[in-house]
């Protein structure tokens, strides 16, 4: 396959194969050409050369509903399903069985009943709307709708971007009864953890070429990341020396409207704490109560010297800075350039008389660009047009132009490659470690991936059903200890 996006090669002679029962992993860091590669095996995207087979026989459907009449069905990481309709409406949408123009309800129902029974979910009915279900029975209503026109290749585009612990679990699940049922299976991510556990193969790409493939018993994450990067990563999670200072944020009993129903924290400068728990447990809602983002009903808050509520305005000139985990909806403004996303919540010092000069948003972008590495044409480019790791690093630009003292970090890589991961990891490092031009900041954490919590944190917290529990010292705590807490269980003596 080859394809060219005017100057940029997204595909350069790439192959790939996956057999019936077979889950086949498409790994590589962001603009490496795996989307591109399965939006031509799905018909999004016509590609200038190359050919495929389907069964034998060659397939090169013009649209993505031929190739899903055809088998083939993608899912990508932003769900495309209407949340006003039902489940049977979603499932069987453009597919409807009809006469003249009147749809056959009954048939509808069966064949969604049919769809997805696969699963023994009972709270997907049929005629639940979408938009009321949880993100996880979403995506299996995503699956059922492939399931539905009889699909032979399955492609999951980050799946469990969205998921935490049980609701991954069940997917994986899902995956692997599908894989006896006889479906080829292509499941791209970034969480390596997640390809060694699901895959049978994984392929490599990197920079629009097909790197390496192996048999997923003979490849290990380490070489997997080798291959992707070009390079051996030497420690994905670095940890300088971090000494503890003065508090910063102390909460006590805090209460939101819905969530957090009580939470108690305190965080020194130089230390970064984590915040574990399953989605849905109240870690967002925390960070949004503290930035004030969302309303405040009991409990106490101080920030510095500052003691109290207070609106997201008051806490930037308070020194606290928020990275939303919905970047594109919260955390940026894509229509704008990066030097704009990257200044405007600070734009004094950049011309006299309050004016704004575009000349030096620029060259305070430019040193963002090149500290973070992100991949652009320059600081006018819309941040809209970078790939989903460059827009998390431009949203972290922001909270480090402002030069924050302590950092709110919701989900700061979810959806972003290894190497992206790995300069994130590097820089909350040098952040609670300070410098001799800089003293150390405090951070606060919350992420699904424990294995980062474990790697990056001195300390972590479970928020378990709104309450947040008592901070453990990361020496002193394990993955299960922490999972046992995110549901609430006892652990067993």
């Amino acid at each position: 396959m080859c394809k060219r996006f005017g100057a940029t090669v997204a595909l350069n002679n790439v192959g790939f194969k996956v057999a019936p029962g077979e889950v086949h992993a498409l790994v590589g860091e962001n603009g490496a050409g795996k989307s591109t590669l399965m939006k031509v095996l799905a018909g999004a995207v016509k590609p200038d050369a190359g050919v495929m087979w389907l069964d034998g026989e060659e397939f090169m459907p013009d649209t993505p509903l031929k190739a899903r009449q055809q088998g083939v069905a993608m899912i990508y990481q932003e769900l495309s399903l209407a949340g006003h309709l039902s489940v049977e409406e979603n499932i069987m949408l453009g597919l409807e069985p009809n006469t003249l123009g009147f749809i056959h309800g009954r048939q509808v129902r069966r064949r969604a009943l049919e769809a997805i029974g696969h699963f023994g979910h009972p709270e997907i009915r049929p005629e639940v709307q979408v938009q009321k279900l949880s993100v996880a029975a979403q995506q299996l209503v995503e699956i059922a709708r492939a399931l539905a026109v009889g699909c032979r290749v399955l492609v999951l585009d980050e799946p469990t971007s969205s998921l935490a612990g049980q609701d991954v679990e069940q997917l994986f699940e899902q995956i692997d009864r599908l894989k006896k049922k006889g479906l080829a299976i292509v499941y791209i991510s970034h969480i390596l953890e997640e390809v060694q556990q699901v895959a049978d193969k994984v392929t490599v790409l990197r920079d629009g070429e097909s790197v390496g493939e192996s048999s997923i018993e003979d490849i290990t994450t380490d070489e997997i990341i080798a291959l992707m990067v070009g390079r051996k990563v030497e420690d994905l999670y670095p940890r300088s020396k971090r000494v503890a200072g003065e508090f910063v944020v102390q909460i006590n009993k805090l209460q939101g409207v819905e969530k957090p129903e009580s939470a108690t924290l305190s965080l020194r400068r130089g230390e970064v704490l984590g915040i574990a728990g399953l989605m849905g447990a109240g870690r967002t809602e925390l960070l949004r109560c503290l930035f004030g983002l969302d309303e405040v009903k009991n409990g106490d808050i101080t920030v510095g010297v500052y003691a109290g509520p207070a609106a997201p305005k008051q806490r930037w000139n308070q020194g606290v800075g928020m990275l939303s985990e919905d970047r594109k909806e919260e955390g940026l403004a894509l229509t704008l350039s990066i030097a704009d996303n990257t200044t405007l919540s600070r734009l004094k010092g950049f011309g006299p008389l309050g004016m704004v000069l575009p000349v030096r948003q620029e060259k305070a972008a430019r040193k963002w660009i090149e500290r973070l590495g992100i991949r652009c044409k320059g600081p006018k480019q819309a941040v809209g047009e970078l790939s989903g790791g460059n827009q998390q690093k431009v949203a972290l630009a922001r909270l480090l132009q402002h030069d924050v003292d302590v950092l709110l970090l919701d989900e700061p890589t979810r959806g972003i490659d290894v190497a992206a991961k790995a300069l994130i990891y590097q820089l909350i490092d040098q952040l609670a470690s300070g410098s001799a031009e800089s003293k150390p900041k405090a951070v606060i954490m919350v992420s699904s991936y424990l294995p980062e919590l474990m790697g990056i944190c001195d300390r972590i917290a479970v928020m378990c059903r709104g309450r947040l529990g008592e901070a453990h010292q990361v020496k002193d705590i394990n993955e299960h200890q922490l999972m046992v807490e995110a549901t609430g269980q006892e652990i067993a003596s």
